[in-house]
């Protein structure tokens, strides 16, 4: 049985290649979590790189007899996952959101956001996707969630915003890849420093939101992804307090906001007990992504604002 392979030596098939690399995977405690949650689809999408080929789990596939140089191949990648603790993603630079496929590197965070359910959703039943045309992704990154909702609204007009100048250059390339080039407009921006007078029916943000407890404790895996992208202060709040603050400048009668904060939910409510936040809920698995329209933006402005000056 495959299952029960822990030598190279004993690897036939493509089968046994990945339930060897598992075990491997295992036995070195590596942490999942950028695209995979266990060793067996680690190893799976690994080996499926290395042979370039694209995944299929048939029988016929699992089955298939490697040669040796494949499994040398297979081997060279799963070792330098163990030996390196980097994400798999930055090993092939290669990562899916929301059923597509983008280029990502250690620039920028290996996609993982529950908020591709809620685009693969069209944001229903939050806003009206007839009345969706001009759309913001704030803190972009790799680009994932502005080019998922380009496909999601293909009539909308749509910004990818970032402060880093190298994160947006993975956002370029993404960009030309999904031939966006004319609905897609990229600028380098501090949260909303520089998209003055640009207002929007949906701001979308998977923002910096890991408190300081958090960054002390975080895997190594997680080291590898860009500092500036994951720290956001004592209690994960930094960039998402003055994202409030300044929202209100930018949507339009009847739009949303809508954020990731991750495990800053609860901190988030206890500092605004007063603002109702719609916390979202999903069916594969996520939490801590908020929603509020631009009527609540509008209301609590003035806390957002007191909020904001205590940070700066």
């Amino acid at each position: 049985m495959s299952e029960n392979i822990t030598k190279i030596s004993e690897v036939k098939s493509l089968r046994d290649m990945i339930h060897f690399g598992a075990a491997e995977f295992e036995k070195a405690s590596l942490y999942y979590g950028h695209g995979t949650d266990n060793a067996l689809d680690e190893a799976a999408n690994l080996a499926f790189f290395a042979l370039e080929t694209a995944p299929d789990y048939s029988d016929e596939k699992l089955d298939l007899s490697l040669s040796k140089d494949e499994i040398s191949s297979v081997n060279a990648l799963f070792k330098q996952r163990i030996e390196s603790r980097q994400p798999a993603a930055y090993l092939t630079h290669e990562a899916w959101f929301a059923g597509l496929p983008f280029y990502v590197n250690d620039n920028v965070l290996v996609p993982r956001s529950p908020i591709a359910e809620l685009i693969g959703d069209l944001f229903q039943p939050w806003v009206d996707p007839e009345k969706v045309n001009r759309i913001l992704d704030l803190c972009t990154g790799s680009g994932c969630i502005a080019i998922a909702c380009a496909y999601a609204f293909p009539e909308a007009e749509v910004d990818a915003a970032d402060i880093s100048k190298d994160a947006l250059d993975v956002t370029e390339r993404n960009k030309a890849k999904h031939q966006l080039e004319k609905r897609l407009n990229i600028i380098e921006s501090d949260l909303f420093s520089n998209l003055q007078g640009r207002c929007y029916d949906l701001i979308v943000s998977n923002p910096p939101y890991v408190d300081a407890e958090d960054m002390a404790n975080l895997p190594d895996e997680y080291r590898h992804e860009p500092e500036l992208g994951l720290a956001a202060g004592d209690n994960g709040l930094d960039l998402v307090i003055p994202m409030l603050r300044d929202a209100k400048h930018h949507l339009n009668p009847g739009g949303v906001i809508i954020v990731e904060v991750g495990n800053s939910e609860e901190a988030l409510a206890e500092l605004f007990p007063e603002v109702p936040f719609m916390w979202l809920n999903f069916e594969y698995g996520g939490d801590g992504v908020f929603m509020l329209d631009a009527n609540e933006v509008e209301k609590h402005h003035d806390i957002f604002a007191a909020a904001a000056e205590k940070i700066q």
